[in-house]
């Protein structure tokens, strides 16, 4: 199923506003028999990066539903979960200047470069209602791994910008015979993901929501959480 399933083609998110807010806990994930936590911001040397994996906690029952769906001996990488408001903020001007170089922004007026960055990183907006996604605990940035703990070729790398990291990108019928097996490793992320109940942005292959606004607008319901921008409001949540 998981790998017969093909990715369907959908738009990015527009700007979703309704909410109906949980107040949940976070709790913290750790490496087990399921998951490999390898957060991705500290080895990129981000100043703000956050080094502990922290997510909703229905989330987190989620992720291990999911896992549960995976063959035997594979694991999910999770590459980033929560962030501060301040990383959110670094990622924005740092990527900010790559993709401008990247895709030959400069030529663009303001409103249409903008338009272009916020499909690959969220715009810092400092307002709880409309937050970046991953300030909420309901957005995570995975892979997966083989038995032998290797990465499953999914066609680019974390953070990549390119045409490619369209999450249905290899669902193409005109590509090469060789990138099927890319296409199966994304389909078996995807619909094993969203079997348990996660969104996927589309222009990120890697990138699973859940409770937050990208998951509201694709299931046309309120918003579960908030923004929590900042370590000091996080350990009022209930971190366990």
């Amino acid at each position: 199923m998981y790998i017969s399933k093909a990715i369907p083609r959908r738009d990015d998110p527009e700007v979703y506003e309704p909410a109906d807010l949980s107040g949940s806990g976070f709790v913290k994930l750790e490496d087990d028999d399921r998951f490999e936590i390898r957060m991705q911001y500290p080895v990129l040397k981000m100043k703000n990066a956050e080094p502990e994996c922290l997510v909703r906690k229905e989330v987190a029952k989620r992720l291990k539903d999911a896992a549960d769906l995976l063959p035997k001996g594979y694991k999910f990488r999770i590459w980033d979960a929560w962030r501060p408001f301040a990383l959110q903020k670094e990622l924005y001007e740092v990527y900010s200047e790559d993709l401008i170089k990247i895709f030959s922004l400069d030529r663009l007026s303001p409103k249409e470069r903008n338009a272009v960055i916020r499909k690959y990183v969220s715009d810092p907006v400092r307002d709880i209602y409309i937050p970046p996604v991953h300030t909420t605990g309901g957005a995570v940035d995975l892979t997966v791994t083989d038995e032998n703990g290797t990465e499953l070729d999914m066609g680019t790398g974390f953070d990549s910008f390119a045409p490619k990291t369209h999450t249905d990108f290899y669902e193409d019928k005109g590509l090469q015979a060789d990138s099927s097996a890319i296409r199966d490793n994304r389909r078996l992320l995807y619909n094993i993901m969203t079997e348990a109940g996660f969104t996927n942005l589309p222009s990120e292959w890697w990138h699973f929501d859940y409770g937050d606004r990208f998951w509201a607008y694709y299931n046309d319901r309120p918003a579960l959480y908030e923004g929590v921008f900042d370590r000091e409001v996080l350990n009022g949540y209930g971190k366990q």
